[in-house]
């Protein structure tokens, strides 16, 4: 088997997340069936890790098995002729044998992005706030997310119940671009809604309904509020994934949206 590591951006709006399901379109089975047109043989793909649906990627990272060896190049542009226009491999390399697009990821990083006027472009790639928000108090109710935290309150409650709730949070920012918020969190891993469950209390920081210390309390001890202002997955993006080497560059708005 010949393995390729594979980068690509799509538009999750129409999509019901990034993995294979029953009964539903994913990111994972259109990618899939793309490079087994071009190919012509059963290919396996694996993602670095799941998006929800209606949540997109700017960069996400994939690994792809296929018995046919092929330029990487001239694999890109078959997938990408087989694909639709909502999903666009950036580039494709070849890959160790035991490459693993999961296993081997460092972190992750998301970019939420919020609007504070109506727009006709970027409608399904942000979350429009009517309200006046106050970025100064976003700021510092963000910085209570810095650093190791149980993530319980933030996560959903159908996620594996086995599973950590604990995580990572290696930076945090939130940035102005005009009409546009932009909100980075990178870290270690993510659980099910958890980054929009961040972003939908801080949020309300900003509008004022909460203070940084109503956050803190959410944080330290088991709530369910979060799970009220979760945010829309419109303005979500898994931003980049980070290997050995690999560095997050200057936060920046997609510029093809605005």
């Amino acid at each position: 088997m010949y393995k390729y590591k594979i980068y690509l951006e799509y538009d999750g709006t129409n999509y019901h997340g990034w993995q294979t399901q029953k009964n539903a379109r994913s990111v994972q089975d259109t990618l899939i069936k793309a490079a087994e047109n071009f190919t012509g043989a059963s290919v396996k793909v694996q993602g670095a890790g799941r998006t929800d649906a209606g949540v997109h990627a700017l960069e996400q990272v994939a690994h792809l098995e296929s018995p046919k060896k092929v330029h990487p190049e001239t694999l890109r542009m078959g997938i990408n002729d087989n694909l639709p226009a909502s999903i666009n491999v950036l580039k494709v390399e070849n890959a160790p044998a035991l490459f693993h697009a999961r296993h081997h990821a460092l972190s992750r990083s998301y970019l939420y992005l919020i609007s504070r006027r109506r727009t006709a472009f970027g409608k399904r790639h942000v979350w429009w706030v009517k309200d006046k928000l106050d970025c100064g108090k976003m700021k510092q109710a963000l910085d209570v997310f810095q650093g190791f935290h149980d993530f319980a309150s933030f996560a959903d409650k159908r996620m594996d119940k086995d599973a950590s709730t604990q995580v990572d949070i290696e930076g945090i920012w939130l940035k102005e671009f005009d009409h546009l918020i932009a909100v980075r969190i990178s870290g270690s891993h993510f659980l099910w809604k958890m980054v929009r469950r961040i972003v939908g209390v801080t949020v309300e920081v900003g509008r004022g309904n909460f203070t940084r210390h109503d956050v803190e309390k959410m944080l330290n001890s088991y709530s369910e509020i979060p799970a009220r202002f979760t945010a829309p997955p419109s303005g979500l993006f898994l931003e980049k994934v980070l290997y050995e080497r690999d560095k997050l560059p200057p936060i920046k708005t997609p510029i093809c949206l605005f």
